[in-house]
């Protein structure tokens, strides 16, 4: 991974008035040269250089002997025997952090703070997804049926900024300056939307870019939409077919039911009929 570090140091010092600093750029496995700003120094002078917050003693120099007792620093340190300046080499983000050099002597006290920021020079790809959280949140709005709910994420990242453009205007954006998190920003656009839109993640010396195909992430919706509208004119189709049907086979059972009560109603009546002449002959019979 490559790391850019931006080297800010500030010299006070107690001969001359007033703070200057000094703006530094390189990437990680460099090599970077920590200046006092002395010219010379003399064989009775100490230089001390100290790191971090704790102030750890990483560099020394009294009566021309050289120390480095800071394992973070082994192999990486080269004292200037005659300014006393600081050269890193192989510079790593563990040394990134603050710097101070002291000088005594009788010519001047100076302290050097040189602080370390740094910036992964290969970005993750911003990751474009549905946010269905959204689109369920707000199903009853009349919006949420026009509208795709989008969210751009990217993770393990710092001192980056993520941002949506609109062509190449910035919509929105969000920083952060912490090491490791994830960042996420969400987005909305309409189903029917031309334009082009791009999920953007930087650094002062990387970015990477990601662009929205709105076909391929909210059309789907749409195509669901279709469908569903399709199957339900179906539906309406097919109600209506049936209750015609219904009808007509109403009418038609209605037809012959009346027949079949006319059949039988004539039958009854030629029943009786010859039961009535049995009868009566059967009565002649007995009365013969």
């Amino acid at each position: 991974m490559f790391v850019l570090f931006s080297l800010i140091c500030v010299k006070l010092s107690l001969r001359y008035t007033g703070v200057f600093g000094e703006s530094l750029s390189l990437m990680e496995g460099d090599s970077v040269l920590l200046n006092n700003n002395v010219t010379t120094i003399h064989e009775d002078d100490d230089i001390l250089w100290k790191f971090g917050a704790e102030k750890s003693l990483i560099a020394q120099i009294k009566r021309e002997n050289q120390t480095f007792p800071d394992e973070r620093f082994r192999d990486r340190l080269k004292l200037n025997r005659q300014t006393g300046s600081l050269t890193i080499m192989n510079t790593r983000t563990e040394h990134a952090g603050l710097y101070e050099v002291k000088i005594s002597g009788i010519v001047v006290y100076m302290s050097l703070y040189c602080l370390f920021s740094y910036f992964s020079a290969h970005l993750p790809v911003p990751d474009i997804t549905r946010d269905f959280s959204q689109n369920s949140s707000s199903s009853s709005s009349s919006s949420s049926q026009q509208n795709c709910s989008l969210m751009c994420s990217v993770v393990n990242v710092g001192h980056v900024t993520l941002s949506w453009y609109k062509g190449n205007s910035l919509l929105s954006s969000i920083s952060v300056s912490d090491l490791s998190i994830s960042l996420s920003l969400p987005l909305e656009v309409e189903y029917q939307d031309k334009n082009t839109y791009s999920c953007v993640i930087n650094n002062p010396i990387s970015n990477q870019t990601q662009h929205l195909d709105i076909s391929k992430l909210c059309q789907t919706h749409l195509v669901y939409i279709v469908l569903l509208s399709a199957a339900g004119s179906l539906l309406i189709v097919a109600a209506v077919l049936m209750c015609c049907i219904c009808r007509k086979y109403r009418k038609t059972g209605s037809k012959a039911g009346n027949s079949t009560i006319f059949l039988r109603h004539k039958s009854v009546r030629s029943f009786m009929s010859v039961l009535q002449e049995n009868t009566l002959q059967s009565v002649s019979l007995i009365e013969a």
